[in-house]
């Protein structure tokens, strides 16, 4: 019984042995533990530091990051036009930001930005107590979010989100050391995404109220930065109710750290933030076809060159900005005036017979075989096809009715309806299609570009150097020019006899119908246009002479050595025809036209610029007798509409031009200070007008020229006086020195006066 008590003291004094032998090797693995997280945690970081641990950025990479950057084209007057992009971003200066951006920003992701360096000690060590009280709460700094938005994370599975984690708080430190506070934050408003595929603050502000960052008011900047949180689902364009609320709590957050009063919170909260929406896509804004030429005239003069590390541009990711010519207010002038005509001329056009009918797609194997390859070349058909379906029942599916959306002449140029895929391409073949271009002769400069009707619906680029179509009459003073030039005189008769060449065993008539006397003046025959005195005139001058003076004028196109030549039957584009007049308001010397001025890298470093190409074709008086010449069209000729419908009585000078069976109707003209020319027809040359006075170039293209100089002449800002004048060489004499009317002209030669609006303007 005496030995109880001991073994009892013996077991518990073992016990306690035991325990304080366990506690001694507990807290020896703590202090194991704690070295080795003092020693291994700084190793770790210098390892992530050092790209032991993943890749690090370089401190050039960190300073210079090399996010893709769309490229900026702009007008004349800094007006952006258009991007080039792969993603839609573009940066900011911070001066370029309006404090109201920053304002919102900080009160919405990191109130202490300018307190920290880069980690937020206090939001860290915060997380834990979130995090058991079940709230979600973001402890990166502006800072550390950058370092994911410029390096994104490779993967982020359980196992290296730590790693992930670490290596961002290396990179934000890192970003604060090499970058001032305000370098950081404006390279974050830079790189972040917002809704519809939008990025920088810079595209945000001009894509969702259309204006600078500089100009964004305190909602509407509480709006941009609301988008942060979630770009899809706070996307005020397509979730205004969910954006709304958004930005009433960043606004909230506002007033709690000071940037806005109480008065002002409740005045926000309450109002609408109105957008004013433009998202610059390849369709829409300004000149969609200018702006697809000059993408790839950019790419050919960026292709050589490289930049200062070695390696090419991108049009699509280095931050280009493209300068070029377009003037706004003239590109404007020239959409309305092609809409305000087209509008009413295709309505003329539909109501011939056969268009009006449908039946025109019942005759003629050229259309039916138009109507067949079309159906054939459809996303829709080729579908059907890669499904294994026989190509009969393609062919009928293609019948069957279904939604889609079409072009229209409306005030949104598109209508909603139900027809059959082969009804829809039958209903776009029989548009008529327009190119226009507007040039300072003195210069080059482009000034207005429409290539089409719409860019939504018909891509295809009528004024492009790679267009071609039958010029028609157009070509004629060409011709004459090198009459004149050679010494022939603007008052000396040419015959309107049908003409012999030596490549051919029969006469050559050209005005088959026409009943003019047997000569005619040279400037009374460009004045008609009559084709057999081209003919004669073509016939005196050489055909080789004027192939070769052709080209000489700049156009590159092919051109057949043929009789037909003087009357246009050669393919060329209106933008090689602009170059060609440009000698006649340009005294003689011809100036090719460009587009762009210079190009930008996106450090403002000039890497490109241009300059007109020009020459002198023939001198200062030829040229003058052109223009005399050419007035006359428009006096007494094949233009006379020009003064007689649309009251253009300033000095202005042109040449219109038809081809057979009316597929192309042209008119050119010129006043002292400006050129532009015009093209009307479909497509494809089987659809056209089947009356000669309502598809020749006076009808269907020069009442475009007219409307556009209307508007020019209106808006004073581009001071194109309606009141100048041709400037006649000094010691220029010839034969219209006496300034004879046009009746006295039309006595001379048996010529009728100008023609009424009933009788037609003839020309071939």
């Amino acid at each position: 019984m005496k030995n109880k008590p001991d073994n009892i003291y013996k077991k518990k004094s073992g016990s306690q042995n035991g325990q304080k032998q366990r506690m001694k090797g507990s807290v020896r693995f703590l202090w194991i533990l704690f070295f080795f997280i003092i020693i291994a945690f700084p190793l770790l970081i210098w390892a992530i530091n050092r790209g032991l641990v993943g890749y690090m950025p370089s401190l050039t990479e960190l300073e210079n990051p090399q996010s893709a950057i769309s490229s900026d084209a702009l007008a004349a007057d800094g007006t952006l036009l258009g991007r080039y992009y792969v993603l839609d971003r573009s940066n900011s200066k911070y001066s370029e930001i309006s404090p109201n951006i920053i304002n919102a920003l900080l009160a919405a992701e990191d109130e202490r930005f300018y307190k920290h360096a880069g980690i937020d000690p206090v939001a860290t060590v915060a997380i834990p107590f979130y995090m058991l009280l079940h709230k979600k709460r973001g402890s990166s700094t502006i800072t550390q979010q950058l370092a994911k938005n410029l390096f994104p994370r490779q993967s982020e599975s359980f196992l290296t989100l730590p790693f992930m984690k670490l290596k961002e708080w290396v990179l934000a430190v890192k970003l604060e050391r090499n970058l001032t506070k305000n370098e950081i934050i404006t390279l974050y408003l830079n790189t972040v995404p917002y809704g519809d595929n939008v990025y920088g603050i810079k595209n945000a502000s001009l894509t969702f109220y259309n204006k600078t960052p500089d100009k964004v008011t305190v909602d509407e900047a509480a709006t941009l930065v609301g988008m942060l949180k979630g770009n899809t689902i706070y996307n005020p364009r397509s979730h205004p109710k969910k954006a709304k609320e958004r930005r009433n709590v960043v606004l909230d957050q506002m007033y709690k750290y000071n940037f806005i009063t109480a008065e002002q919170l409740d005045s926000l909260k309450q109002k609408e933030t109105p957008l004013d929406y433009h998202k610059i896509d390849y369709h829409d804004g300004i000149a969609p076809y200018f702006r697809q030429v000059l993408e790839q005239q950019v790419k050919l003069a960026i292709k050589d060159l490289v930049k200062p590390d070695g390696t090419p541009y991108d049009i699509y990711k280095d931050g280009l900005k493209i300068f070029t010519t377009l003037d706004i207010r003239m590109q404007h002038y020239a959409e309305e005036a092609m809409e305000e005509h087209l509008t009413e001329l295709q309505k003329t056009f539909m109501g011939q017979p056969g268009y009006r009918d449908g039946t025109i797609w019942e005759k003629g194997s050229n259309i039916l075989n138009i109507l067949n390859s079309s159906i054939k070349s459809t996303d829709r058909y080729q579908m059907y096809r890669y499904q294994d379906m026989p190509e009969a029942r393609a062919l009928e599916q293609m019948k069957v009715p279904i939604k889609m959306r079409v072009f229209a002449w409306n005030k949104n140029h598109y209508k909603d309806t139900v027809m059959s895929p082969v009804d829809s391409i039958k209903y776009m073949k029989t548009f008529l299609q327009a190119g226009f271009m507007a040039m300072d002769p003195f210069t080059g400069e482009v000034k207005a570009w429409v290539g089409g009707i719409d860019h939504n619906f018909f891509q295809f680029d009528h004024v492009n150097v790679n267009t071609k179509r039958q010029v028609g009459s157009t070509i004629k003073p060409l011709l004459y020019t090198l009459a004149v030039y050679s010494g022939f005189s603007p008052c000396g008769n040419v015959s309107t006899l049908p003409q012999e060449f030596p490549t051919m065993d029969h006469l050559y008539n050209a005005d088959k119908d026409a009943d003019y006397p047997a000569q005619v003046t040279m400037k009374v025959a460009l004045a008609k246009s009559i084709n057999n005195a081209a003919l004669g005139v073509l016939k005196q001058v050489g055909i080789d002479a004027f192939a070769d003076f052709i080209h000489k004028c700049g156009v590159t196109s092919r051109i057949d050595k043929v009789p037909a030549m003087a009357l246009g039957v050669a393919d060329i584009s209106l933008f090689e025809m602009m170059g060609a007049y440009s000698m006649f308001p340009g005294r003689g010397v011809n100036t090719q036209p460009y587009f762009i001025s210079k190009i930008e890298d996106k450090n403002g470093m000039m890497i490109a610029n241009f300059s007109p190409v020009q020459k002198e074709i023939i001198d200062d008086k030829t040229a003058f007798k052109m223009v005399k010449m050419m007035r006359g069209v428009v006096d007494i000729g094949t233009g006379a509409r020009m003064r007689r419908l649309y009251h253009i009585d300033n000095d202005v000078a042109g040449k219109t031009g038809t081809t057979s069976i009316q597929a192309d109707a042209w008119f050119i003209g010129y006043c002292p200070d400006l050129l532009a020319g015009v093209w009307v027809g479909c497509n494809d040359r089987e659809f056209h007008f089947r009356n000669e006075a309502l598809g020749q170039g006076a009808a269907a293209a020069l009442p475009i020229w007219a409307y556009f100089m209307k508007r020019v002449y209106a808006d004073k800002t581009l001071k194109i006086s309606p009141e100048a004048k041709f400037k006649e060489p000094d010691g220029f004499d010839d034969c219209d020195a006496n300034d004879k009317t046009s009746e006295d002209r039309a006595g001379e030669t048996n010529e009728k006066p100008p023609a009424t609006d009933s009788e037609d303007e003839r020309e071939n």
